[in-house]
């Protein structure tokens, strides 16, 4: 069955296999015993075991570590621990290069022997775990490397093959962080324009001055310094798609010549007078509220208009919580992998911080934590203790020193620690955490403004 511990225990001492077998009952779900390496192998071959204890020193042409590489050769990853009564470095050498997880000396002390028997069994539910996040992941990860099982990213993903067929202009709103590039590149890696450019520029990153030049090209002479004819961003992704990072970042001048550009599919580049046909698929993305710019006069209704034929709304991190473990085993693998580390695992206790962390910087904030965490732990296992401070929760009541402090600041103090508590055990949803606090949704989002919990 899934998730069983079982054991195996080759020795061709009677009483030690017993008394093993008895003193290991209560960590184990299952114990075998054999006398000799071949009713060990035997005994290997016809049951599902998860760690074999071996004898060195056996009756028959076989050793004890013989039994280890023929156990790591039948099924790699069984955990094997090897005792002995004729302990030197050199056997305990090649017992560990031959694959051993431990090499105890007889007599044995059944108190060390039941730790290293919790850390195997540890050790084996990482390993199971770990094989069950990368088939996870092989699936989780069918578009583009975006990486989640949970309903809002199935739904959003859907709307990506739903959308990518198609020629439609699309605008990507979320937080930052969210990965909306990412879904930028899933939607042209998936449609008939796939084989042509994807091309993308942050407006945002762009001084005013250039952004004319950038999207639609100058000709040689037509500014100080324009030495030689240069494409835009528009002529360079003819037949792909254009993405337009930060669009509402563009100042309200540049808006109309884009504007222009969407409803005429044609341009010119600075200092020319050829006319160019555009044929490049817009997807542009953006973190603001695009709703107050509106209502604001400092982007244009028409150009919103124009761009958001199809509007994608990604979720940030802390509605995909579901999705954390699967996304931590990505990263932890392309890190290990990036900087030349054995590839870590994380800890029951790290996972669930790692989960209910208020992530306000999203997955990019989370990649950026494991690539840390894979960099600065010195453990194969990352452990709470190894978790950035970012990360704890806040201070609580009890835990503040109050001797400098108002009662007021006492109580926001407090305050603050208990809603933010409220809204991590309540995966951000507002209407739950209000009702789980006793006050009105009303209240709860004056409080996370003062607080700035959002």
């Amino acid at each position: 069955m899934e998730n069983e511990f079982h054991i195996l225990i080759v020795d061709d001492e009677p009483n030690i296999r017993s008394g093993l077998a008895k003193g290991l009952a209560q960590f184990a779900d299952k114990i075998e015993t054999a006398g000799s390496v071949n009713e060990g192998l035997d005994k290997f071959d016809a049951g599902n075991y998860q760690l074999v204890i071996a004898d060195v020193r056996m009756p028959g042409d076989r050793d004890g570590l013989d039994l280890v590489s023929l156990v790591q050769q039948r099924r790699p990853g069984t955990t094997t621990i090897v005792i002995t009564a004729h302990g030197n470095v050199e056997t305990a050498v090649e017992a560990m290069r031959r694959g051993a997880f431990d090499f105890i000396l007889k007599p044995v002390d059944l108190n060390l022997i039941r730790q290293q028997v919790t850390r195997a069994a540890k050790h084996h539910r990482m390993l199971d775990e770990n094989h069950q996040l990368k088939e996870q992941l092989a699936a989780a990860g069918e578009i583009t490397g975006i990486i989640g099982n949970s309903q809002s990213l199935q739904d959003l993903l859907a709307q990506i093959r739903q959308v990518a067929s198609t020629d439609a202009t699309v605008m990507i709103q979320g937080e930052s962080g969210t990965g909306k590039e990412l879904i930028a590149r899933a939607i042209h890696d998936q449609s008939n324009r796939s084989a042509n450019p994807f091309i993308a520029v942050n407006l945002g990153a762009l001084p005013e001055t250039l952004l004319e030049s950038e999207l639609f090209g100058h000709e040689r002479g037509s500014f100080t310094g324009a030495s030689r004819q240069k494409p835009g961003c528009f002529e360079q992704a003819i037949g792909g798609t254009l993405f337009l990072d930060e669009i509402t970042e563009i100042p309200v001048k540049s808006q109309v010549d884009l504007l222009r550009v969407l409803e005429t599919q044609r341009y010119t580049r600075l200092g020319g007078e050829v006319e160019l046909q555009s044929d490049a698929r817009i997807v542009s993305a953006s973190n603001r509220d695009v709703a107050q710019m509106l209502e604001d006069g400092t982007f244009r209704d028409d150009l919103y208009y124009r761009l958001n034929i199809v509007p994608i709304q990604v979720p940030p991190l802390r509605a995909r919580r579901d999705d954390i473990p699967l996304l931590v085993q990505y990263f932890l693998q392309r890190f290990c992998k990036r900087h030349g580390r054995p590839l870590k695992s994380v800890s029951s206790d790290a996972m669930q911080r790692l989960t209910v962390a208020r992530w306000p910087g999203n997955v990019r904030q989370l990649r950026n934590v494991i690539e840390r965490l894979v960099v600065t732990s010195t453990s194969d296992e990352i452990g709470v203790s190894d978790l950035p401070d970012e990360l704890c929760p806040s201070e609580t009541f009890t835990s503040v020193d109050h001797s400098q402090r108002t009662l007021a600041e006492i109580t926001e103090a407090a305050e603050k620690s208990g809603i933010e508590q409220a809204l991590a055990a309540n995966d951000h949803h507002r209407e739950l955490t209000a009702k789980s606090l006793g006050i009105s949704v009303r209240t709860l989002h004056y409080k996370m403004n003062k607080y700035d919990l959002y």
